[in-house]
């Protein structure tokens, strides 16, 4: 099996689509903008693909779902929410120079969703197919996780469009990522007069850093890395409150339930402190296994392409960890995600709008 390179995709469309999506700003959180990012995702899939485009109103803002009609075979799986506020664009527009596509959310992952329906687009039969775009993948898929895991196990393969890996690999692993939050209570007392009537909240979270970040293990990919701290109110208080923000990767289940037990059982060092934790490892790992066989069929239709497990979660993770076939990184090739330089690779685009319509078809014909 090899993919069709006579498949009709058209790039200056795909441009064409690609402008329309990120000139609406679409920050998470933002339910206005959310609302009217939404309602440009479904109006782009509805003219290239038929159908209706139905918006499923959340806290989180509006998803997208889309089907073809027929058994479940395929879930087209993204998001529409970027990390970049309000007023980007206007600093950084979009716009198209040197074989590059620049502007916020190019790559992670509006790209990919053009690049998906327009794969789907050339596609004859499109039966088996839904697609559905979130709008809170940023912020942790609060409120689209329970249908993105309902859709999944409904249609059995998932094919997710985030943006690919360095040099266009497919992500075929995932480590399962959270945040955990350290709360620390002491009690202020003036730091000339009466040091030793406060109780120093500051210096309980320092020792709490140390024991947290000793919790990682490298080695077998779990990182633990403390990543936020604020202690204090005045240069002349003891500090009362104290706060630490850990950021959490693991490959493995049961490194999730060891970290998870570890940060449980985090006890204060000194006398008259308190602490709380909140938190947890909020997307499970995604195993190279669960992308096996997705990836084969793509290795048959473009020999060439490579597979990594990456340190980045992404929906993948909540569909793999249900045993669902999942293959992620099949969106924009680029780079910068989250950044200034964040940029896609027009010359990319139609092979892998291409490489859209081969799996689909591969799939529905199993």
């Amino acid at each position: 099996m090899t993919m069709d390179r006579t498949v009709d995709v058209s790039v200056d469309a795909m441009i064409e689509d690609l402008r329309t999506l990120v000139e609406i700003e679409s920050p998470s959180r933002d339910l206005d903008a959310l609302t009217a990012s939404a309602k440009a995702v479904a109006a782009v899939i509805e003219s290239r693909l038929g159908g209706q485009a139905v918006l499923v109103e959340s806290e989180g803002g509006p998803h997208v779902h889309w089907s073809a009609g027929g058994d479940p075979k395929v879930l087209v799986l993204g998001h529409h929410d970027t990390v970049f506020p309000l007023g980007t664009l206007e600093r950084r527009p979009f716009k198209v120079e040197d074989g590059r596509a620049t502007g916020p959310g190019v790559f992670d992952m509006l790209g990919g969703l053009v690049q998906a329906v327009h794969g789907l687009a050339a596609l004859d039969d499109r039966s088996g197919v839904e697609i559905l775009v979130t709008a809170d993948e940023e912020v942790g898929s609060r409120s689209s996780r329970a249908l993105i895991e309902e859709r999944a196990l409904a249609c059995g393969a998932v094919l997710v469009f985030e943006g690919a890996a360095e040099g266009g690999a497919l992500k075929t692993g995932r480590k399962g990522c959270g945040t955990f939050q350290i709360s620390v209570a002491g009690r202020a007392s003036h730091a000339g007069l009466e040091p030793a009537a406060g109780v120093n909240a500051l210096i309980e979270a320092s020792h709490q850093v140390l024991d947290i970040a000793a919790l990682g293990r490298p080695d077998i990919g779990t990182t633990v890395t403390p990543t936020v701290a604020s202690a204090g109110t005045l240069d002349n208080v003891v500090p009362a409150e104290a706060t630490v923000i850990v950021d959490v990767r693991v490959e493995s289940a049961e490194e999730k339930e060891r970290i998870e037990s570890a940060f449980a059982a985090l006890t204060p060092h000194l006398d008259e402190t308190r602490i709380t934790v909140q938190g947890a490892i909020s997307r499970p790992p995604m195993p190279e296994s669960a992308s096996a066989e997705l990836f084969a069929v793509a290795k048959q239709l473009l020999p060439d392409l490579e597979g990594k497990a990456v340190g980045g979660g992404s929906d993948g993770n909540f569909t793999a960890a249900l045993g669902v076939p999942t293959l992620d990184g099949l969106g924009a090739v680029g780079g910068g995600a989250h950044a200034e330089h964040e940029y896609l690779v027009v010359e990319a685009m139609a092979e892998r709008a291409k490489l859209v319509a081969g799996l689909v078809n591969a799939i529905q014909n199993t």
